[in-house]
């Protein structure tokens, strides 16, 4: 009985932690669609781990890449070559508010709508076993952002699992 007393405490422990953890990151995923609405670069920057994003959109790059083939050519080795250039000068490119902005109206926070609270924004992030957070279009959806707690405290933007197709740089 009191090892499944023990248990029991345990769980619900893991699990406030958990619930902390993204009442937490949802205060600095607010801050960051703020920023994305107002175009504001400084305050983008400051919640994005940009190198955790161009080494993910690398990995992903090159994992696609080596699956290219045209007409029988495998071009995969070639791809994989080129992509880290490719994943860097791309994660420049698309590391800004502006580009983030079209993934946030993906996700319904549109310029004409108030952006939605911290619990509710709470709501749609799931604690990950590894401490970082994910959040998610839908309750039980898949992830699509990825947030990590950064050495000062703060949540910070550090992967992106949509589709790179929808990251797009509008002229």
């Amino acid at each position: 009985m009191i090892k499944r007393l023990a248990l029991a405490g345990l769980l619900f422990l893991l699990a406030a932690c958990a619930t902390a953890n993204r009442l937490d990151a949802a205060n600095d995923v607010h801050a960051l669609l703020v920023a994305i609405r107002d175009d504001d670069r400084a305050a983008f920057d400051a919640r994005v781990d940009r190198e955790a994003l161009k080494a993910e959109m690398t990995a992903r790059l090159s994992r696609e890449a080596g699956r290219l083939k045209i007409e029988g050519l495998d071009l995969g080795r070639f791809g994989a070559v080129v992509a880290p250039g490719l994943a860097n000068l791309a994660g420049d490119a698309l590391l800004q508010p502006r580009v983030f902005r079209q993934v946030a109206e993906a996700y319904g926070y549109s310029p004409d709508k108030p952006l939605p609270g911290t619990v509710a924004i709470a709501s749609r992030l799931k604690a990950q076993p590894d401490g970082r957070v994910c959040a998610t279009r839908e309750k039980d959806g898949p992830c699509l952002l990825v947030f990590t707690r950064s050495s000062e405290g703060r949540w910070r933007l550090s992967g992106f699992e949509g589709d790179l197709s929808s990251l797009k740089i509008r002229l």
